[in-house]
């Protein structure tokens, strides 16, 4: 339900109706396939912007630690991406994200940890 709860939140900011954060925010858990939620759109029914944002959502979710799972490492992350072409993610969109990670590495792990304390200052 967050996507459709996300965007009955925000619907109301019209910088986001006019900049796709909107479509973003909605269609980021539609699946390439079809098999995705709220709308069950498929391929280039889902806005580009909301198939960009499902591929680097899935890759936050895979490469941070969460509570109710620990951090995988980035082959087994691409290699997950890399399984899903076409089925849950847009092959140019996922295949353009691998290229970068694949160029990059481990230099994303190190930019994508926060500098800050997780402690609240009282």
């Amino acid at each position: 339900m967050h996507p459709t709860i996300g965007y009955e939140t925000l619907k109301h900011i019209s910088d986001f109706k006019r900049n796709g954060v909107l479509d973003m925010v909605l269609y980021h858990h539609e699946r390439y396939d079809g098999n995705g939620y709220p709308h069950g759109l498929k391929k280039e029914e889902i806005p580009l912007a909301a198939r960009i944002l499902a591929v680097a959502d899935s890759f936050d979710t895979m490469t941070t630690k969460r509570v109710y799972k620990p951090i995988m490492d980035l082959n087994y992350t691409m290699g997950e991406i890399e399984k899903n072409i076409g089925s849950q993610f847009d092959p140019q969109t996922a295949k353009a994200f691998l290229a970068i990670l694949e160029r990059e590495r481990m230099g994303i792990f190190e930019k994508k940890q926060p500098s800050f304390s997780n402690k609240f200052i009282i």
